[in-house]
């Protein structure tokens, strides 16, 4: 199938064995039952019917399943991806659930693929729009301390990559990312609310308004009663 030129969706089960091959095009693997064993260079994953996983075109893997299993599979050609793609873990919230049921349905449809394609261009859209998991964790808990190692372990990288797609994904290391995300709900709440600076210093992950006003003042050259009063005039 390395020359694959039209969409694919169905079912299919995997072996006790351990298999490793790469392909042309993209893959979605829904689990239906059962479990997939999955090893890339830089992930380990037990994907289950909680999970789905994208897998990019050219991508090694290997892979297995212990149990009785099946899964959902949606092959997509080339054509229909984005220019640059990269594994994604995907918790199966209600609108992956909904496309999941769409595309069973549409696997049993063999008299048109039309459908098919719109399901699937609709499939590799939110692949762009979507934020990897790790990156949503950030946005929920960037008031929080964070580690490494728990945003590779979200995507079940290996934390020596984690930082380098990490990158790749935005532009910026994940500690410049989430020093921005405070930055900025500490620059509302300065304006947005009259709350102490010790309230806000709390609000956004800092155990006192003193390192917190160092903070402040190393990111944007003056304290945050200073940019307080300069934004409220």
């Amino acid at each position: 199938m390395d020359g694959l030129n039209q969409v694919i969706c169905e079912k299919r089960s995997y072996s006790k064995e351990f298999k490793s091959h790469q392909h042309e095009f993209g893959q979605f693997l829904f689990p239906l039952q059962g479990s997939l064993e999955l090893q890339t260079k830089w992930q380990e994953i037990n994907l289950d019917p909680d999970h789905c996983l994208y897998i990019p075109p050219k991508c090694d893997h290997n892979y297995r399943s212990v149990d009785r299993n099946e899964f959902l599979i949606l092959d997509i050609p080339s054509q229909y991806l984005p220019e640059d793609t990269s594994n994604m873990y995907i918790q199966v919230d209600e609108q992956w659930a909904s496309i999941r049921y769409l595309l069973l349905e549409e696997s049993r449809n063999k008299a048109s693929t039309a459908a098919l394609v719109d399901l699937t261009r609709y499939v590799t859209n939110k692949l762009q729009i979507s934020n990897p998991p790790s990156i949503e964790y950030i946005h929920k808990h960037f008031r929080e301390p964070i580690t490494l190692e728990t945003l590779a372990n979200i995507e079940h990288y290996h934390p020596v990559y984690y930082s380098s797609w990490f990158k790749k994904q935005t532009g910026k290391s994940p500690k410049v990312y989430i020093n921005e995300l405070r930055l900025k709900e500490a620059k509302h709440l300065l304006i947005s609310t009259e709350w102490s600076i010790s309230k806000i210093s709390e609000e956004v992950g800092f155990m006192n308004s003193s390192s917190f006003t160092r903070w402040f003042v190393n990111c944007e050259g003056i304290t945050p009663q200073k940019y307080r009063v300069l934004n409220n005039r």
